[in-house]
């Protein structure tokens, strides 16, 4: 990785949008920037400055205060081996932000998981939904308000099966006095 290379893409990013704050720590470079410019943001790091591949996007609760919500950018420079974090602040009241899944195809997973689990809307995405609760569930398990206990459901017992018996499976290994490797359930399906 290239120090360097990292410091030109961060002055270039400050020359042409707001950065709002800056931290450096153990050779990681994060940039909060605002979130009406992410997906000008977005093309810009892609397009000029060569992080072509979108490792993750995430969100963070930050239950009590104001934004109550983050979404974090993972960004990567695969020719330079650079890595760039961005995150923007989304507030209760207004839970959008402009999808880069057509900058970045990973973006949408990563964008439907943050829907799922947080709420946060990401007008512009091709198929914005659960990928997994089920159609209707009416909470967001990752908010810090859910209670770690769940939330009762109206969903069918159909959708729940005993636990698979795991004594003697593929995948399970066998006590014994051999080494791993003969112990190793793939060993025992070539017998």
């Amino acid at each position: 990785m290239s120090a360097a290379n990292l410091s030109n893409s961060v002055r270039s990013i400050q020359a042409r949008f707001a950065v709002l704050g800056q931290t450096d720590f153990r050779g990681e470079t994060t940039l909060r920037v605002e979130g009406a410019t992410i997906k000008e943001l977005a093309r810009f790091c892609r397009d000029e400055l060569g992080f072509n591949f979108l490792l993750d996007i995430s969100g963070v609760d930050h239950f009590g205060e104001e934004p109550r919500f983050e979404v974090v950018y993972e960004l990567y420079n695969l020719e330079q081996g650079d890595h760039l974090r961005l995150k923007i602040s989304v507030s209760e009241d207004a839970l959008e932000v402009p999808t880069v899944s057509d900058i970045w195809p990973t973006a949408d997973w990563h964008e439907r998981e943050a829907f799922d689990m947080y709420g946060i809307q990401f007008p512009g995405h091709p198929d914005l939904r659960r990928i997994l609760m089920w159609d209707g569930y009416p909470f967001f398990p990752l908010r810090k308000d859910f209670p770690l206990a769940g939330r009762p459901s109206d969903m069918p017992d159909v959708a729940f099966s005993e636990a698979a018996p795991l004594a003697g499976g593929p995948f399970v290994t066998v006590p014994s006095t051999a080494t791993t490797k003969d112990r190793e359930p793939r060993s025992r399906s070539q017998e």
